[in-house]
């Protein structure tokens, strides 16, 4: 229970400790220094937002141990010179991942500041290649190299957007229901569609195009 203007004392003999909020204070800052994560802190005081109130008092443990981690997740410390994109790389995850999972609304980062990193994330089967991201490549460009599509990459990667970084690297799924095929002098989409059974819309559709216009040697993946 909480009263105007008093701090709360627990009942004697009670395991469970408190912290009264002051100003300056952040369930982020509050988490860290007792050894939680702001998901734990927020489920211990059922809080559904992350206002906080000076004077509110929370509970920062239970018992005489701290909060059981969870299991799927290691710990980071953030050192000098630490991105969100070079931390993701480093673990095999996404910065989408480390902010959903850290409850971070920016790219911002604190030295000394605890990141969950989620250690079950996708890594390459033994069908699938990782591939460098070089400049000048794109999506499109790479799937149609690896005979596969953007939304296929972008799943295996739990990318939300189609932008890349020099040096990132990408889990490639190899295994593909389409075929590819090479378009040699002469080639139209219509003709190409009659040939394998298939509709121009779907084939521009699978291969992004946008108009009807084919190179000698483009590869186009074939639903």
């Amino acid at each position: 229970m909480e009263y105007k203007g008093l701090n709360y004392t627990p009942p004697a003999g009670s395991k469970t400790e408190y912290y009264t909020v002051k100003s300056g204070d952040t369930l982020w800052t509050i988490a860290k220094k007792h050894g939680l994560s702001v998901d734990e802190l927020k489920a211990l005081n059922n809080l559904t937002t992350n206002s906080l109130s000076i004077g509110q008092t929370l509970k920062v443990t239970k018992g005489s141990s701290k909060p059981v981690e969870p299991s799927n997740n290691n710990y980071y410390i953030v050192k000098a010179g630490d991105s969100l994109y070079a931390i993701a790389q480093k673990h095999n995850t996404t910065v989408d991942e480390l902010k959903k999972l850290n409850n971070l609304t920016n790219n911002n980062l604190s030295i000394g500041q605890k990141l969950l990193i989620p250690t079950t994330t996708n890594v390459p089967s033994g069908n699938d290649n990782v591939y460098t991201v070089k400049a000048g490549d794109s999506l499109y460009a790479i799937a149609n190299r690896y005979g596969t599509t953007v939304d296929a990459i972008k799943r295996a990667n739990n990318l939300s957007s189609n932008n890349l970084s020099i040096g990132q690297r990408l889990i490639i799924p190899t295994t593909t229901q389409y075929k590819t095929y090479v378009v040699v002098p002469g080639d139209t989409l219509y003709g190409i569609s009659l040939k394998n059974g298939t509709t121009v819309d779907k084939i521009k559709s699978l291969n992004n195009l946008n108009s009807n216009t084919l190179s000698i040697g483009q590869k186009l993946l074939i639903p």
